[in-house]
């Protein structure tokens, strides 16, 4: 008996049909509700919030706030739609518009436009309150506040160290460095300053130079995590005042606020997280078959690795990929691609360590990984030589990629997983 299966691909589907006997699992996010309501929902969670008071009593009248937002890498995190109900809630507890400051968490990323400033945040919020970006060619901007147990030297922007309260806000998902994202991200690296970041993901490789990636990291790994651990010792320096994350459907929309103490009620929404997009798999695969869910999420390589890098975790070790990623835009952004220039992988790590970027760190992994486990990339034929430049293998067509699979398997008696949306959905072999 044959099974049918429509996968996205760009802005359309591919249709595959596999026997039946040879299916495993087919992994696919949970249905889960989503905010119909979003200003009551942000209203019940700031009134209501986890591990601390409401924060209309923890701000007191006149007090100087500070509010770090995320950038736009992160513009699914929709602040245009919470944010002026978080500024309306200060007003309340007596503090004006003039007494807030968004910083934009920017990490080492580039520094926001205005224009950057109206898509992320909303018309509205720019002209109600102060917005700068954490720019880390200043290094006057920065004030030292204490030095983790790793040895790290903490350095923040002295906008927070001036602020009566800070808050938090951002989203969480899983993270293949952090183990998750949001809460103590919006520290660090959000708004320290280049050298602590720089110390801190150091922690995301191994401790003998060669040997690539830390084996301390990964998705939803928190405990023994250093580059977790560091971040969530430094968020403690600042201790802010409160914290209010998003936590999206697979569709986009909110699923779920989480709002209160910064580490608690962050706990909360990776627990929530785990749960929507977390699926457990009783046995691994050899060979898996995962879509990143079509575009946006297959634009380019850089946002098509997400799927790999999950689909890896359902794949035994000596089996084999097939990814179904466009690329239409498959060299964006450059400073990812520029580092397929390096002619090993190990030239690659050695650049890393040098200057630590993400880009940087999704390339080396992505290299260090093809090597254990065969990537098939169904993609644009146009893709051809940079995918193979990469060390994966390039193909156009579910025929084509399937046959390639069998030759590197070198048998037919193969078990399968499918992984319809593989940039949302974790693999968790119970």
């Amino acid at each position: 008996m044959m099974r049918e299966f429509e996968l996205g691909y760009g802005k359309k589907n591919i249709r595959m049909t596999l026997p039946d006997e040879k299916i495993l699992q087919v992994i696919e996010g949970r249905e889960c509700e989503r905010i119909t309501d979003v200003t009551a929902a942000v209203k019940e969670a700031l009134r209501n919030p986890i591990g601390t008071e409401p924060l209309r009593e923890i701000i007191k009248s006149g007090d100087k706030v500070t509010i770090v937002v995320s950038d736009i890498t992160r513009a699914w995190v929709r602040h245009d739609l919470f944010l002026p109900i978080i500024l309306n809630e200060l007003n309340e507890a007596g503090v004006p518009d003039s007494n807030i400051t968004l910083i934009v968490a920017v990490g080492a990323h580039r520094l926001h436009t205005d224009e950057d400033n109206v898509i992320v945040y909303g018309e509205e919020v720019v002209k109600r309150v102060k917005i700068i970006s954490n720019d880390v060619s200043q290094e006057e901007n920065f004030k030292y506040i204490g030095t983790t147990t790793r040895g790290v030297d903490v350095k923040i922007h002295k906008i927070l160290t001036e602020a009566d309260k800070v808050i938090l806000t951002g989203g969480i998902v899983y993270h293949s460095m952090a183990g998750f994202g949001g809460g103590r991200k919006s520290i660090m690296p959000g708004v320290s300053s280049y050298a602590t970041i720089q110390n801190n993901h150091k922690y995301c490789l191994h401790d003998e130079i060669g040997k690539g990636l830390s084996p301390h990291i990964g998705c939803g790994k928190l405990v023994g995590n250093h580059m977790n651990e560091d971040m969530v010792e430094m968020a403690a320096m600042v201790n802010p005042a409160f914290l209010f994350n998003v936590v999206g459907t697979a569709e986009g929309e909110f699923a779920r606020f989480v709002a209160g103490h910064w580490y608690k009620a962050w706990e909360e929404g990776c627990k929530t997280v785990a749960d929507i997009f977390g699926v457990p798999i009783k046995e691994k695969a050899d060979l898996v078959i995962a879509t990143a869910g079509g575009y946006p999420k297959d634009i380019n390589l850089y946002q098509g690795l997400k799927t790999a890098d999950n689909a890896v975790l359902a794949c035994k070790e000596g089996g084999v990929l097939i990814l179904l990623l466009e690329c239409p835009e498959i060299t964006e952004p450059p400073d990812f691609s520029a580092w397929y220039n390096y002619e090993s992988v190990l030239d690659r790590e050695m650049a890393l360590r040098k200057g630590f970027t993400v880009p940087g760190f999704l390339a080396l992994k992505n290299g260090l990984l093809a090597k254990t486990v065969p990537h098939i990339v169904i993609t644009m034929p146009e893709n051809r030589e940079f995918i193979s430049r990469t060390g994966m293998f390039p193909v156009t067509n579910m025929e084509e990629a399937l046959a390639l699979a069998e030759e590197k398997l070198g048998r037919k008696d193969y078990k399968i997983i499918v992984m319809t949306q593989g940039a949302n959905t974790v693999p968790i072999l119970v």
